[in-house]
């Protein structure tokens, strides 16, 4: 039975995917060879002899290689070695089978991100300086592959540069703070795939030594920063801080020592921006910021979604807003940042005041704003008037759980999923040669493990890298092999089934009033009461839609869980995303279980009820069974979420913890964010909290026991 229901669900799923995109009939030339790289390159040119790698094989260097390029060839040998067991040698001359890494040759184009690789029977030359030769180390990694005679790479030549100059991945860390090694590791492999720019939102995650209750308990500090930073320059990505300004500011002005920057006093969530002491505490912050990422290029002061702008009365920013507009009053904001900023040396960046051409009131000169509508002479325009261009590449989603890469649900219908809208957007933006960066947004509202962003980076890695090629359905084919490994089976219907499994989360419960304000809420089954075991049976009918999908994601979540524990039999790279994957499976299993359970409490209580005249004694067994199943789910519940804060904190500090020296303070931000629900992991089982299952559980016991004395005399 479970086969034939998970059978049907993936059906579903394929035909909403295939409305999508439909797969590709061939692939690129690297790809129809067997060869999964991303970013796909500008020009591939087959031709000659295949290298064939002997063992060991030397990396050679040019005599005035500079530490970058030493790096680059160290890199090159550790990961010959780690994916596929490949010994190499750095240093020594050109004889033998040799891999040469060389500036001589190095294209000019490509803002010095350009490389060359040449490949012969002996020889594999990769031409480029500085990011470019170790880019093209990267792409030599992804070009190996298996054949009878050894691991050998293909015959060919590749020239290749990116079309966007700075390719950025948002880090969201509001809600949760990553340990110091998955830092590392995300800045690797983004690097990998040449992103070069990491936006860190930290937040409350730094460690601010000017106003030090800012900083939540265990945050980064200004030492740990810089050695991020230098950690990241050696693979060519810049952390850029973002630090939010003028909104999003819940992090500190919910401290009551600074309630009085706020320009409404009821919300936490905006400074006052003709409050001088906004701009005294912002200062600071900001130059901590700039101080802890040095060598960085760029300072991001956030500025959207100003809720309360031009509210304000006594500060005058109503009448200020009455005269100028809230584009206007923002503006005001953005002068003072911008000009601070900048005297330090960095460019400025941010998500709202962009350049409107029809606004008498401009931006300042050289403000950065990522590009939120498709229109390209909107971004010439802004580009030409000295405002330089950023695509914002479509934000995945903020749904719970795993991310809607495959299909949305918009308006209740289902959509293109978050991988097509961002392949639209970021194809064409890439091709028109309009903009110098890409930003790729990765908002921590509900409270994801960061892993579940990883494809939603890369597939703006490729099509940001070149906009022309590939297809999107060989990204996620190509995505798949090259992050997982060529071992990796059936990913796509992984990810179909948690795309499906999300929205299904999403709709129990009390979910989707707290995140989206739909009205809808479920409730327990009737308690049963009285002589005669009364109660009101309506709990099956109300939820038979539920009943119904719960019995088919559970199904669901045996097929992902099957599938994770198969890969990780196989020994698949990044084999942490697979114990991941099964909490999430988990988890989304309890939940359909938690409604199977209710379904089965009722049931059991109706024959408790019908045997009120038959036997007083069923009655009995009947409802400690009602209180079994009760039982048996809040045990489960414990289980499941304890393996999963396990899990997550294998990877990140324990969210809200407390320190020996510091408490968290916890206080709801304005935007009602679904992770912030509570300050520790329990906002993924709030809402199986708020069902009130312990108390109903003590109060059948009670009706139980009272049933029990009642008739005593026919229970001996």
């Amino acid at each position: 039975m479970n086969r034939v229901v998970i059978t049907l669900i993936i059906a579903m799923i394929c035909v909403v995917a295939g409305a999508s995109f439909a797969r590709a009939e061939a692939g690129t030339d690297l790809w129809r060879e067997g060869i999964s790289l991303i970013p796909y390159p500008q020009q591939v040119e087959f031709g000659g002899d295949d290298f064939v790698f002997g063992s060991p094989v030397a990396i050679v260097l040019d005599a005035d290689a500079s530490a970058a390029d030493k790096f680059a060839a160290a890199e090159l040998a550790g990961s010959l070695q780690e994916f596929y067991g490949i010994e190499t040698s750095v240093g020594g001359g050109a004889t033998g089978s040799v891999i040469v890494l060389t500036g001589e040759g190095a294209p000019e184009k490509g803002y010095g991100q350009g490389y060359v690789i040449g490949v012969e029977p002996e020889r594999i030359t990769v031409r480029g300086r500085g990011a470019g030769l170790y880019y093209g180390s990267r792409t030599l990694v992804q070009l190996v592959q298996q054949k009878r005679e050894g691991y050998i790479v293909r015959g060919m030549k590749i020239s290749d540069w990116p079309d966007i100059e700075y390719r950025v991945a948002h880090y969201d860390t509001k809600h949760h703070q990553d340990k110091a090694e998955y830092v590392r590791q995300l800045i690797r492999e983004l690097a990998g795939y040449k992103m070069n720019v990491l936006l860190w939102e930290w937040e409350d995650k730094f460690a601010y030594e000017s106003h030090p209750e800012i900083g939540a308990p265990g945050a980064f500090t200004p030492d740990e920063m810089r050695e991020f930073t230098r950690y990241a320059q050696r693979y060519h990505v810049q952390i850029v801080p973002l630090v939010q300004g003028l909104g999003h500011v819940s992090f500190i002005l919910k401290w009551p020592q600074y309630k009085g920057l706020r320009e409404i006093e009821a919300s936490n969530w905006e400074f006052c921006p003709l409050k001088d002491g906004s701009y005294e505490l912002l200062f600071d912050l900001w130059d901590e910021a700039i101080a802890a990422t040095p060598g960085s290029e760029f300072m991001h002061i956030g500025t959207d979604e100003t809720y309360e702008l031009g509210l304000g009365v006594e500060c005058g920013c109503r009448a200020r807003a009455a005269k100028d507009g809230r584009y206007g009053l923002m503006q005001v904001f953005l002068k003072r940042s911008f000009e601070h900023i900048s005297k330090q040396g960095r460019r400025v960046i941010s998500w709202g005041g962009e350049y409107r051409p029809g606004e008498k009131i401009k931006p300042p000169k050289g403000l950065i704003v990522s590009e939120f509508t498709e229109d390209l002479d909107i971004a010439k325009a802004s580009r030409d008037a000295g405002y330089p261009a950023w695509v914002y590449d479509p934000n995945p989603g903020i749904e719970h759980l795993f991310l809607p890469y495959f299909y949305r649900i918009r308006g209740g219908e289902k959509v293109v999923g978050a991988l097509e809208n961002s392949y639209r957007r970021l194809s064409v933006a890439a091709k028109s040669g309009l903009y110098e960066g890409m930003v790729n947004t990765s908002w921590d509202d509900s409270g994801l493990h960061f892993q579940m962003w990883m494809m939603s980076w890369i597939n703006s890695a490729e099509f940001s890298w070149s906009g022309a090629v590939p297809s999107l359905d060989e990204f996620i084919d190509k995505y798949f092999v090259s992050y997982y490994g060529p071992e990796v089976r059936d990913m796509r219907e992984l990810f179909l089934l948690f795309n499906d499994g999300g929205y299904y989360y999403m709709d129990t419960f009390e979910r989707n009033v707290w995140h989206h304000g739909d009205v809808g809420k479920t409730h327990l089954p009737d308690l049963p009461r009285g002589d005669a075991v009364e109660y009101d049976p309506f709990w099956k009918r109300e939820y038979a839609e539920m009943i119904s999908r719960s019995r088919k994601q559970v199904a669901a979540m045996e097929r992902a869980s099957l599938i994770c524990r198969s890969n990780l039999e196989r020994g698949v790279r990044h084999g942490y995303d697979f114990e991941v994957f099964l909490t999430i499976a988990d988890l989304l299993s309890h939940t359909a279980r938690t409604y199977l359970a209710l379904a089965e409490l009722e049931s059991t209580i109706t024959r408790a009820h019908r045997a009120h005249f038959v036997s007083k004694a069923q009655v009995v067994n009947k409802l400690e069974q009602a209180a079994g199943i009760i039982e048996d789910n809040l045990a489960e519940r414990k289980k499941v979420y304890d393996k999963l804060v396990a899990v997550w904190e294998k990877t990140r500090l324990p969210k809200g913890m407390d320190t020996p020296d510091k408490k968290f303070f916890f206080q709801q931000d304005r935007a009602r964010h679904f992770a912030f629900r509570r300050a520790d992991m329990s906002y993924l089982i709030y809402d199986e909290q708020m069902l009130g299952l312990e108390d109903y559980l003590a109060k059948l016991k009670d009706y139980t026991d009272w049933y029990k004395k009642t008739y005593s005399q026919f229970l001996k």
